[in-house]
């Protein structure tokens, strides 16, 4: 399973900026990747996961902004396109990774 949040934090004035900086590191120590500025997922090993991950987001919320979170299928995120440009070696190296226990 994949997560995906999008958000949109205000960037006015300093404070905003710094509350909206601290929301994207808690999301890359949390184990999101950007996919796009303001767009991050994580791998999820099933719906156990996904909760403590929901629970975690939910305990870091900015105070204002629009914040939404998405839980899809690895089936579904397969399905994603890219309809503008090239893809680069970070789109690939995320788009092949999968969890794998022995």
């Amino acid at each position: 399973m994949r997560i995906l949040v999008f958000f949109d934090l205000p960037v006015k004035t300093k404070t905003e900026r710094r509350v909206a900086t601290q929301f994207r590191n808690f999301l890359l120590k949390d184990g999101y990747h950007m996919l796009q500025y303001s767009f991050y997922a994580r791998t999820c090993n099933g719906s156990d996961a996904v909760e403590k991950h929901r629970q975690r987001l939910y305990n870091c919320l900015p105070g204002n902004g629009s914040i939404r979170m998405l839980v899809i299928t690895e089936k579904q995120y397969q399905s994603i396109e890219i309809l503008v440009g090239k893809l680069t070696a970070c789109d690939n190296a995320f788009e092949t990774e999968q969890l794998t226990f022995f």
